[in-house]
C-alpha cells in the first residue's frame, strides 16, 4: 500500500478506462468461492464499525483509580470497566487478521494468470467490488481509531495492571482470554496510527514475497488500476472540500501512511494535494 502513491505518480488521466459496476455486481461462477470467503468477513466489518464507534473508553475509571491508589473498590471498579473493553479490542485485532487473510484471497484471484490485472478487475467485478469495500471499511476503521485516545490508554492501563499482579505473584482471570503473547501482538498492531491500513500493507508485501513467480508489477498494476477506477486524485479534491474536521482523518491517513509521497517521483500535483 506504501507503493501506491509511487504507481500513481503516473498520470491518472491515462490509466486504463473501464467501467466498474459498483451498485450491482454479482459473482459469476468462478468467483463464488473467492467471495464467498470475503463477503463472511465484509459482513462482520459492519459490526466491528459500529462497536468502534460506541467506544466510549475506562477513562473516568482509570483516572480515579490512579488518583486513589490505596482504594481497592476503585481499583476494582477500574479493572471491571476495562476488562470488556480489552475484549472487544481482541476482537478487533482478531478481525484484522480475518481482513488480512480475504485480502490475500483477492489478491490470487485478481493477478492469477493468463490474464493481466486489468482484465481480472473487468471479468471479476464482484470481487473487484469487494476489493473496494475493504479499502473502505479500512478507512473507516483507522479514522475512527485515529481519533479516539482511550482505545490506547485502555490497553496501556490493561497492561500496567497485568504487570504489577506479576510483581506481586497473583494472576488475574482477564489473562485467560488475553494472554501476553497476544497483550504483545495487540500492542503492535494499536501503537500503529492505521492499524487496519498497515495489516493490508503487509499483507500486500508478504503475497508479493511469497508469489516470487508473480511479476510484482502484477500486484501493482492491480492497487493501480483499482485507484484509477476510484478516481483517487478527484477523491482527494472531494476531501478537500469539505470541512476539515469531518475529514481531516481520512486526509492525513493518506498523508502518513503512503512512503512515497515525498519521493521526487511523485506527482507534484498529488503532493500539493495533500499539503
Amino acid at each position: 500500500m506504501g507503493n501506491l502513491i509511487k504507481v500513481l505518480g503516473k498520470d491518472l488521466e491515462n490509466c486504463p478506462h473501464f467501467f466498474l459496476d459498483f451498485e450491482n455486481a454479482q459473482p459469476t461462477e468462478a468467483e463464488t468461492a473467492v467471495w464467498n470467503q470475503v463477503s463472511a468477513v465484509l459482513e462482520e466489518a459492519h459490526g466491528i464499525l459500529a462497536e468502534l464507534q460506541s467506544y466510549n473508553g475506562a477513562g473516568q475509571e482509570i483516572r480515579e483509580a490512579i488518583q486513589n491508589p490505596g482504594d481497592l473498590q476503585l481499583q476494582e471498579k477500574a479493572w471491571n470497566a476495562v476488562c470488556p473493553l480489552v475484549a472487544k479490542l481482541k476482537r478487533f485485532y482478531e478481525f484484522s487478521l480475518r481482513l488480512e487473510n480475504a485480502l490475500r484471497s483477492l489478491l490470487e484471484a485478481l493477478t492469477s494468470p493468463p490474464y493481466a490485472p486489468m482484465q481480472h478487475l473487468e471479468r471479476e467485478q464482484a470481487l473487484a467490488k469487494q476489493f473496494a469495500e475493504i479499502l473502505h471499511f479500512t478507512l473507516s476503521f483507522d479514522e475512527l481509531k485515529m481519533t479516539n485516545p482511550a482505545i490506547q490508554n485502555d490497553f496501556s492501563y490493561y497492561r500496567r495492571t497485568i504487570s504489577r499482579n506479576r510483581l506481586n505473584n497473583q494472576q488475574l482471570e482477564a489473562e485467560n482470554e488475553v494472554n501476553n503473547e497476544m497483550a504483545n501482538r495487540m500492542s503492535l498492531f494499536y501503537a500503529e496510527a492505521t492499524p487496519m491500513l498497515k495489516t493490508l500493507s503487509n499483507a500486500t508485501t508478504k503475497f508479493v514475497s511469497e508469489n516470487k513467480t508473480l511479476p510484482i508489477e502484477d500486484t501493482t498494476d492491480c492497487l493501480s488500476t483499482m485507484a484509477c477506477v476510484c478516481r483517487m486524485k478527484g477523491c482527494i479534491k472531494v476531501l478537500k472540500e469539505q470541512p476539515s474536521n469531518s475529514v481531516e482523518g481520512l486526509l492525513n491517513a493518506l498523508r502518513y501512511t503512503t512512503r512515497h509521497l515525498n519521493d521526487d517521483s511523485t506527482s507534484k500535483q498529488i503532493r500539493a494535494l495533500l499539503q
